[in-house]
């Protein structure tokens, strides 16, 4: 089921979601845009290895935008932080930035239960585009769980994304056993 305006106001007021900045306006029949924020960032190798740490380069988007290019993965972030302790949060792109060619994220759309960051953006784009910093750029959809909760995301032990951070975060795929 998803949470409708009323259910995710209720959820905010309650403190089961976190949304900061919150902005009434960003509030949708069923959902919550975001905005991307103003740090992105590159991979420094045009060759990723999944057993290895793949260093990024991060850095600011310019007042006057800045130009993405197909071809290459940028990581960006959004602008606001949230916390999701009582639903699934799955983000997707809005179909005003899906209209220009960009894709937010290539896999990542789902967060977990206890999920309490700054969401890191796959961007890539199908042409040549530009981008500005508090673009909206995504909106949060969430889900209510059935049944209890055993592991949230935040307490995890193994969680490799729970470090609060403003800026993207490249992938932590090394840390894995494999």
């Amino acid at each position: 089921m998803i949470l409708s305006d009323k259910k995710i106001l209720a959820a905010i007021e309650d403190g089961q979601i976190v949304v900061e900045p919150f902005d009434r306006a960003c509030l949708g029949t069923n959902s919550y845009d975001v905005h991307l924020g103003k740090h992105l960032a590159m991979y420094d190798s045009q060759i990723l290895d999944a057993r290895k740490h793949n260093t990024i380069t991060h850095f600011e988007i310019p007042e006057e935008g800045f130009v993405l290019h197909p071809g290459i993965l940028y990581l960006g972030v959004t602008q606001e932080y949230t916390e999701t302790h009582n639903s699934v949060p799955f983000l997707e792109g809005k179909s005003s930035v899906g209209r220009l060619g960009i894709d937010i994220h290539a896999t990542a759309g789902k967060g977990d239960v206890g999920f309490c960051n700054f969401w890191t953006l796959e961007i890539s784009c199908t042409q040549s585009v530009r981008i500005y910093a508090g673009m909206p750029i995504g909106q949060l959809i969430y889900f209510m769980v059935d049944g209890d909760i055993e592991r949230y995301y935040n307490h995890k032990q193994d969680a490799k994304y729970n470090q609060r951070s403003e800026r993207p975060m490249e992938s932590m795929m090394w840390k894995n056993k494999f």
